[in-house]
């Protein structure tokens, strides 16, 4: 079976992964609706006093990927993924696994919501193994 993908779908799959990885902020902040939602566990090291892995805002959603560089300088990720993900015209995800050619990077999955070709909403799931790296540095934080 042949099925053709959305290319808005196709163009946020390629261009988030493209420019995350080139730190290119102001890009990947380009591909969220103004009032986008991102939901992420790494909102709560970064913003430990929100309470929240809640980010709202295109706005928002950039300083966080900015203090996120900040507070997490050395990569946790390879940025790999197997090439494939899965859409349904609306929703699309796609893994960062934890096995990555150079060993093992944080495990991701990936769950965004696209309306009128942008990311309305986007849910960050943690593996395990991102997990255990990620614990620490709660720890670390909320000790200070």
């Amino acid at each position: 079976m042949n099925q053709t993908i959305d290319p808005s779908i196709s163009h946020i799959y390629e261009a988030w992964h493209d420019t995350v990885r080139k730190k290119d902020l102001a890009g990947t902040a380009a591909l969220y609706a103004k009032d986008a939602l991102l939901e992420t566990p790494l909102a709560l090291a970064i913003y430990p006093e929100r309470q929240s892995g809640l980010i709202r805002g295109r706005t928002a959603i950039k300083a966080f990927f900015e203090d996120s560089l900040r507070k997490f300088p050395s990569d946790l990720a390879q940025w790999h993924r197997t090439g494939t993900f899965f859409a349904n015209g609306q929703q699309l995800t796609w893994e960062y696994p934890r096995e990555a050619p150079k060993g093992e990077q944080v495990d991701l999955m990936e769950m965004m919501q696209i309306e009128h070709g942008l990311i309305q909403c986007h849910r960050v799931y943690w593996g395990w193994y991102g997990v255990r790296l990620l614990t620490p540095a709660l720890a670390r934080i909320n000790a200070s």
